[in-house]
């Protein structure tokens, strides 16, 4: 998940007193004559996150090819009731305690519960996380990759995947259970998800690494291990 990933770059950054820029971002170089500009991503972001910063794009102009971890220009997971998969109705798959939290939070994101019946789990969660996001003010389209992906197809760069969402899609439909583990925590880490966005996009906005900052939980362990495998 990116929350580790922008954790661990920010100690990164302290430990070995290197440049940093001016978004969660670091160079490496390999044999060969390989350098590499790592930059951390987030799923969704702020308006205010677009165009990108002026160094990024100046990496981006001088690259040879362009390295992501799925091209998500033309490709969304699909939400969609799937025949081969018959899912029950919401209700008879939560308690009554989470299934009270389910139709707060449609309400909340101002979404029809109803609309989400037939869909597996994993599909609910990832629909509810995004309307979450879009609620504060966060969209898809102003991701850092999406944006990136966008500017490099313009001027005819390579692009590089190293998974592609099919496969990712593939690891998302065989959750043990059809996901409901992911589902359910949504439920119980809503607030420290929200708080999670908000930390990493202040991070993006005005990047400035400080050791003792952490996101809050936002998933379980074996959910946040599941999901290594996913992003």
């Amino acid at each position: 998940m990116v929350e580790p990933v922008l954790s661990r770059l920010k100690k990164y950054l302290i430990a070995n007193k290197i440049k940093y820029y001016p978004y969660p971002a670091y160079d490496i170089s390999l044999a060969g004559n390989i350098h590499l500009h790592l930059v951390s991503s987030i799923h969704m972001a702020s308006k205010n996150m677009f165009p990108l910063p002026q160094t990024l794009m100046n990496k981006l102009n001088q690259c040879d090819v362009l390295i992501v971890e799925a091209d998500i220009t033309d490709t969304v997971p699909p939400l969609t009731n799937n025949p081969d998969i018959p899912c029950p109705p919401v209700k008879q798959r939560l308690s009554p305690s989470l299934y009270l939290k389910f139709k707060h939070y449609c309400q909340e994101i101002k979404r029809h519960d109803e609309q989400l019946d037939g869909l597996a789990a994993w599909q609910i969660a990832l629909f509810l996380q995004a309307n979450q996001a879009q609620s504060l003010g966060l969209f898809p389209q102003y991701r850092i990759d999406y944006q990136l992906l966008q500017i490099a197809q313009q001027k005819q760069k390579p692009i590089i995947e190293l998974e592609g969402t099919a496969s990712q899609i593939e690891l998302l439909m065989n959750l043990p259970n059809n996901g409901q583990s992911l589902l359910e925590d949504t439920f119980t880490y809503w607030c420290s998800n929200a708080r999670s966005l908000q930390v990493m996009l202040s991070w993006w906005i005005n990047f400035k690494p400080e050791l003792d900052l952490k996101l809050p939980r936002a998933f379980h362990d074996d959910v946040y291990q599941l999901l290594l495998q996913v992003t």
